[in-house]
């Protein structure tokens, strides 16, 4: 739809939902922008005519409920108008959780393709009289742009049905290896975003941690080449896959520090020196010592021996590149 015509239908769906009264043609074409203005000759008249037949059309093929009728006896020819009780949304009632996936949603919609989906969205919300808080806390934050630059030619080439090729470092190789697969999905599992597809050189389906994709990765052949199998959950496929042992990692805080790991840790009580003794549970290790790093002195690691290992590796080299040459 060109968007002179899109913004003449909004027009006209204006003025029809301010009035109660059956509104003329000729009133419509004298204030409504975007008609045929009348200049007295009939080659004006009838383009009006074909340009209001195909609006009144249009809105009625989407759904707008325009109503033809007379608002007098007196009337000598029939108006237009919309009814407001049938026009607008029905009343829509969201739970707090509800409320918080839609935040969610709006939160993590932030790519160039998604972002007007995302707004529209919250327009229509709103106009219901529901206002969704965007900002409110929930405990998985996707940032797709900044922290998965692979996410959005992922996202498009599984959305297309289009062959994607990329380099795909796993932890236990030194350099990253070329991957040729139909996406199936993109996916959010325990905090990471994940492309499940079918892997054509090896034949198989296949999950690709997104944070472990080098380069951008790059769509070919025509859309449509594909279908995922009918009965696809991408999460389970990712669980499936994914799924690790949890470990129970104890550490030393001191008091008033490392709040952001006091929230999701279990208190064990007080050490002889003064510490809290917290529990933290886990399935990536490796992930967690790199956390733990961070809080530097605040944070002692007791058990088990392999997170504290990792945690003395990594400060060891961060004081290394502190040391003068």
């Amino acid at each position: 739809m060109a968007a002179k015509r899109a913004e003449r239908l909004v027009n006209l769906v204006i003025a029809l939902l301010g009035t109660r009264q059956y509104v003329s043609a000729a009133k419509i074409r004298s204030i409504v922008p975007g008609y045929e203005p009348d200049d007295g000759t009939e080659r004006a008249d009838e383009a009006f005519k074909r340009m209001f037949e195909r609006d009144k059309a249009e809105l009625r093929e989407i759904g707008v409920p325009l109503e033809t009728g007379r608002t007098s006896a007196f009337d000598t020819e029939d108006g237009y108008r919309i009814a407001r009780v049938d026009y607008e949304l029905p009343e829509i009632t969201l739970t707090g959780e509800e409320a918080a996936a839609v935040g969610l949603a709006l939160r993590l919609w932030q790519s160039a393709q998604l972002a007007g989906a995302a707004q529209s969205a919250l327009v229509k919300l709103r106009a219901a009289g529901i206002e969704v808080d965007s900002g409110r806390g929930v405990p998985i934050q996707p940032r797709l742009d900044a922290g998965e630059p692979a996410f959005e030619p992922c996202y498009v080439a599984a959305r297309d049905r289009r062959v994607l090729t990329f380099d795909y470092r796993r932890p236990d190789e030194q350099a990253p290896h070329r991957r040729r697969v139909q996406p199936w999905g993109v996916v959010a599992w325990h905090g990471h975003w994940y492309l499940v597809g079918h892997d054509l050189d090896r034949r198989a389906p296949r999950v690709f941690r997104l944070s472990r994709v080098t380069g951008t990765p790059k769509a070919s052949g025509p859309a449509g080449a594909f279908s995922p199998p009918a009965d696809l959950d991408l999460a389970a496929v990712v669980a499936r896959q994914e799924s690790r042992a949890e470990q129970l990692v104890v550490v030393r805080a001191s008091p008033g520090t490392a709040i952001g790991l006091r929230r999701t840790a279990e208190p064990l009580g007080a050490a002889e020196d003064g510490d809290d003794r917290l529990q933290l549970r886990t399935t990536e290790p490796e992930q967690l010592a790199d956390t733990l790093a961070a809080y530097g002195a605040d944070v002692l690691v007791e058990a088990p021996q392999s997170v504290r290992a990792a945690v003395i590796e990594r400060l060891t080299r961060l004081a290394a590149l502190g040391e003068p040459a």
